[in-house]
């Protein structure tokens, strides 16, 4: 099934949506509502605990689903109808967050959402797996990240004033209705093939692997140790994207407390969004000229220029340097999303993108969880120098050392096998 250039955008619309919710509720949405609720001595350790338990349900739904999706043998196809089910899931949890009046109905609300939107998400992942032949998986990759940057500033510049003018309820009706529409694009422009049972998709395709890659026996449950740099890159992946989570988590009480600025929703949607857009401009580049140079040598460069953004905002004084260093951050960002997740497109099984892909959670909802556990330690070191607010630079150079540490490992694993690898076709 030849597809075209307009096909890989449509079927990447929704993540739009979804880019849009989630990063409209864990860096703006969700602190400036438990800050009325909970003691302001302890809100990094309550926002870090309640998205810590939400995303370690990420971290186990979006591969089940993904492995549930693949063996699914639906009339519409394989991963659609689980994007629905999660969409539909998912505006209904918001609902009942947009609603909650206590901190209880809140985290209910929010473990109800991860596991809705992970359902769908699994699934999700699984598209371009199936539909995208391989020379053409930076590009594609490339346009789903495109609209993951895309979501990630129109919600920045939107939510950050919204909550600021006290309109929680608008931005809750406005995140369901960007949900729903980018998933009806979708669903509905997206064709994927009617396959007789036990067929893979894009068998015809499969691509060559290294003896190391080729799997030994199909025990599902022994899946990732079959392929052993797959492993790895996971590993890196979730080092580096921890040291970004740990930035973006514990943004909005950074600014308040450490920069002191009067509005520090506003500030948080506008650092996202500065942070976006550089992620933006270079996202689809990145993935377009990983077809045609290599995905290790620039996953390499952006996770050692991620590391150097974040050591930099250690150092933030003013608004101006932190929108200064998120620019950094986010151009390293945007390189490494769009490439890491080509190659992750590269080095899996054909026909098990929804399993495998799912498996790329482990890797990053994953280093999202494990961030939110630096929630008790910014509280504990502040109260151990009231009003010094150390807590939080020493969080962010913990951060810098994971990415860091990420970026050596990857390097050593390109060094090891990458040559051995196929993460180019140069478009033959």
């Amino acid at each position: 099934m030849k597809l075209h250039t307009a096909t890989y955008v449509m079927m990447n619309v929704y993540w739009f949506g979804l880019a849009f919710m989630w990063n409209a509720l864990h860096p703006i949405v969700l602190p400036a509502l438990l800050v009325e609720r909970v003691p302001d001595a302890m809100k990094n350790t309550y926002l870090g605990a309640m998205t810590f338990v939400g995303l370690l349900l990420a971290m186990g739904i979006q591969p089940l689903a993904g492995t549930l999706s693949d063996r699914t043998r639906a009339s519409w196809g394989r991963r659609r109808g689980w994007i629905v089910g999660g969409a539909l899931g998912s505006i209904f949890f918001l609902s009942v967050m947009a609603r909650s009046q206590t901190l209880l109905l809140l985290a209910l609300g929010y473990a109800g959402l991860q596991i809705a939107s992970n359902a769908a998400h699994g699934p999700a992942q699984g598209l371009i797996p199936d539909l995208v032949p391989i020379h053409h998986h930076g590009l594609a990759s490339g346009i789903k990240s495109l609209f993951d940057m895309g979501g990630l500033v129109l919600t920045s510049l939107v939510a950050g004033r919204l909550v600021e003018d006290g309109n929680l309820t608008l931005l809750f009706g406005v995140i369901a209705s960007v949900l729903t529409v980018s998933t009806l694009v979708t669903v509905v422009a997206t064709r994927e093939p009617r396959l007789p049972k036990g067929m893979a998709p894009g068998a015809s395709q499969l691509p060559h692997r290294s003896p190391t890659e080729m799997p030994r026996r199909t025990d599902p449950l022994g899946a990732l140790r079959q392929y052993p740099v797959y492993v790895r890159l996971l590993v890196a992946r979730f080092l580096i994207l921890l040291g970004v989570y740990v930035v973006q988590g514990f943004a909005q009480y950074f600014i308040r407390d450490w920069v002191r600025v009067p509005n520090p929703a506003r500030v948080t949607g506008n650092l996202m969004a500065a942070i976006g857009i550089t992620v933006t401009l270079f996202v689809f580049p990145a993935g377009w000229l990983s077809d045609r140079i290599g995905r290790w040598s620039l996953n390499a460069m952006a996770g050692a220029l991620m590391g150097v953004g974040i050591t930099l905002l250690v150092f933030a004084q003013s608004v101006t340097a932190v929108y200064a260093f998120g620019a950094i951050i986010g151009v390293a960002t945007g390189t490494f999303l769009s490439v890491n997740w080509a190659l992750a497109t590269d080095l899996i099984p054909v026909g098990q993108g929804g399993k495998f892909l799912g498996f790329t959670n482990l890797a990053t909802a994953g280093a999202a969880a494990t961030s939110r556990l630096g929630g008790p330690v910014i509280d504990g070191l502040n109260a151990f120098w009231p009003g010094t607010a150390i807590g939080y630079p020493v969080a962010f150079a913990f951060a810098a050392l994971a990415t860091l540490g990420g970026t050596v490992l990857l390097m050593r694993l390109w060094h090891r096998c990458g040559t051995h690898l196929p993460v180019v076709s140069n478009g033959m």
